[in-house]
């Protein structure tokens, strides 16, 4: 019987066992071979996303960034725009001159230094200006700076600047037997031997000198343009119109590329960017008619220095200030602050002698306070500053005033028996009119002609106060800065003042009501002539307040226009008709002197402004006007520190700018006038 086989099922379990544990090996090895394959991708791919991003992103800046460690920028100055005047005749302007630097050339030793600085002072000798005195050897090859004391090794060493002809013509020529030498044209600044203007348009100083102003503190934080970052070397305006309109008069400076090692030695050809020149101012302001309106003051005030007359006789008249403006456009046709001074003394740094004698000059005095030039502190403080009380000048805008605010009217009369009282019974103050006159029967019209300090007092600075009590200060107050008074022009001109109001002072001091009747006859605020020339447009045009220009245009270097200017209103203010004709028929009998022959209707008020300085009574001399009366187009004015009577102080100054810019210009549309009119027009007589 056959025996039957019986199956291991031990066996055959292990046998399933190790099939499944292989089938599991073989799963895990292909996660973990898909694994890694996916992580390698990942990272490929992680890989080629960053170098996408260092090539298309980040390859530009790292480009730069490379380029800036292996190149070094030396910068040329940018040639400044030049200022011209109205009529196209340059005042400020820069001229180009030559100069010669030397750049350290790779592997050069200092012996070779030596004997290049011997040969350049042999060229300099043989070919440069006798008259100036020669170099040496040894002065050349320090200035060469061997030991980088003062420059980094790519930078340029000036070695001598104002080349003649004959030196540049042998350098050009010459150039392979003189390695590392460059000329280089530089720009000087240069203004009108004729002194145009001087405080307007201002002066330069180099920047190391100027950080002290606002604008140049950090000019060349977060400046990443190297063609507009300031240089230390720098000349940079420092006052005036110069500095007013740096950003547009500077340009652009032009560099020259090095490539250089890490040792910052250069390694390959320079690359260059010429400077780009700034633009160029053209004023408003008429050469001819300033140097008329500069010499008219300076000849008056040696006329009242030096007068027999008692009533012009004006010892202690040292300065004068005048502004001419166009009631039409706004536009300053003249500014003149004198005794002025030659602004060529800064170039290269003004020395302290020179400093000293012009220090007293430098100072727009049209625009700004400047003490009296007296160089002993104690007799300085005796003198008054450019800045005065209004004095009669102000009476037309008490009328105006007084008209609005319906305290007096047109036909209003008043018995002016030459003074006014005011205050407690046993404390009276009496305001006197000058000479204590007795004007008898006054109108408005009357009071402004007659200069009538009492009908002032009385029937508008005394009745507003009766009226409002300290109120009225404020009202007073509205009226003045409504007019340009107490507030800046607007112009714009760096340091400008808005004045000094006395008014809130003297009503806490004394009383509203005193502070008040002082106001009416102009003895509480003291203005520059640049504010009054704005106030008498301002009457001019019966109530148009216009912004002081300076700058008629602005052209590029290629004399295309990049920027014009218009009339720029702004504010105004409304007044009957009947307000403004009340004021002009009293300005239009205001008498003066220097009119004689005046050959048109004309509006006008003489001012002789009071002022305690030093313990003393000083009469400042104080005029506006405009005209021709029935269309004005021009007014004007003056103000003489201690110059006496308005009358004879300041208005002949105004007569003769008149007559300049009718000349130049034309005070009627018909343009210049070609020939005097013998006309006169009644304005001779005691003036005040």
């Amino acid at each position: 019987m056959k025996q039957q086989e019986v199956p291991n099922v031990s066996q055959d379990h292990r046998t399933e066992e190790a099939q499944k544990r292989e089938i599991r090996i073989r799963r895990n090895f292909s996660f973990r071979l898909n694994l890694f394959f996916f992580v390698t991708f990942f990272a490929f791919s992680l890989l080629i996303v960053k170098l996408a991003y260092l090539q298309f992103v980040q390859g530009p800046s790292l480009k730069e960034k490379e380029h800036q460690i292996s190149t070094r920028n030396v910068s040329i100055p940018p040639i400044r725009g030049n200022i011209y005047d109205a009529t196209g005749q340059p005042i400020a302007y820069s001229t180009s001159t030559q100069s010669l630097y030397y750049t350290i050339q790779p592997g050069t030793k200092k012996e070779q230094g030596q004997e290049l600085a011997q040969r350049l002072v042999e060229v300099f000798n043989k070919y440069g200006d006798a008259s100036q005195k020669p170099l040496t050897a040894d002065e050349v090859f320090d200035d060469m700076d061997f030991d980088n004391k003062v420059y980094y090794s790519y930078q340029q060493r000036r070695i001598k600047s104002g080349l003649t002809d004959k030196e540049i013509a042998y350098f050009s020529e010459h150039r392979d037997e003189f390695k590392g030498i460059d000329i280089v044209e530089e720009s000087i600044r240069q203004y009108s031997q004729d002194q145009v203007a001087v405080q307007l348009v201002g002066y330069m100083k180099k920047l190391s000198g100027a950080t002290a102003l606002d604008k140049y503190k950090n000019i060349n934080e977060n400046q990443t343009d190297p063609t507009l970052e300031y240089l230390d070397s720098e000349e940079v305006g420092f006052d005036g119109l110069e500095l007013m309109y740096q950003d547009e008069l500077r340009g652009r400076n032009g560099l020259k590329t090095y490539p250089v090692n890490s040792e910052s030695r250069i390694v390959g050809p320079m690359q260059l960017t010429k400077p780009v020149k700034g633009d160029n101012l053209y004023l408003t302001i008429n050469k001819n008619l300033q140097l008329a309106t500069q010499n008219a003051i300076m000849n008056q005030l040696q006329k009242l220095r030096t007068s027999t007359n008692s009533a012009e006789r004006a010892p202690n008249a040292r300065t004068g200030y005048a502004v001419a403006m166009e009631v039409k456009t706004g536009k300053v046709v003249a500014m003149a602050s004198m005794p002025d001074y030659d602004p060529n003394l800064w170039q290269g740094g003004i020395s302290s002698k020179d400093y000293d004698a012009v220090k007293y000059y430098m100072g727009n005095g049209a625009i700004r306070e400047v003490q009296a030039p007296y160089a002993d502190d104690k007799e300085r403080l005796k003198h008054p500053s450019s800045l005065v009380n209004l004095g009669s000048t102000q009476k037309p805008l008490t009328i105006l005033l007084g008209l609005n605010e319906h305290l007096i009217t047109p036909s209003s009369t008043w018995n002016d028996p030459g003074y006014f009282s005011f205050g407690a019974k046993g404390h009276e103050v009496r305001v006197r009119n000058s000479g204590s006159e007795a004007n008898g029967l006054l109108t408005p019209s009357r009071a402004i002609a007659k200069s009538s300090n009492a009908f002032m007092s009385k029937m508008v600075g005394n009745a507003l106060y009766l009226r409002d009590g300290s109120k009225g200060v404020d009202i007073w107050d509205k009226y003045m800065k409504e007019f340009g008074l107490g507030v800046t022009t607007g112009s714009g001109l760096p340091g400008e003042s808005k004045g000094y109001i006395n008014y809130f002072t003297e009503a806490k001091r004394g009383s509203p009501q005193s502070a008040l009747i002082y106001s009416s006859f102009g003895q509480q605020g003291r203005y520059t002539v640049l504010q009054l020339a704005q106030y008498a447009t301002m009457l001019a045009s019966r109530g148009t307040r216009l912004k002081p220009q300076f700058v008629d245009h602005i052209t590029d270097s290629e004399g295309n226009v990049v920027q014009s200017y218009q009339k720029d209103v702004l504010s105004t203010v409304s007044f009957p008709s009947v307000y403004w004709d009340t004021i002009e028929q009293g300005m239009s009998q205001v008498k003066v002197q220097g009119f004689d022959g005046f050959p048109y209707h004309y509006n006008r008020k003489t001012g002789t402004s009071e002022q305690e300085v030093g313990g003393k009574i000083v009469d400042n001399a104080v005029f506006i006007a405009y005209a021709p009366a029935e269309d004005p187009v021009l007014a004007v004015a003056v103000v003489v520190p201690e110059g006496g009577f308005g009358g004879w102080g300041a208005a002949p100054i105004a007569r003769q700018i008149f007559d300049a810019y009718d000349k130049e210009i034309g005070l009627t549309a018909a343009g210049p006038r070609k020939s005097a009119d013998t006309t006169t027009d009644g304005t001779a007589g005691t003036a005040q």
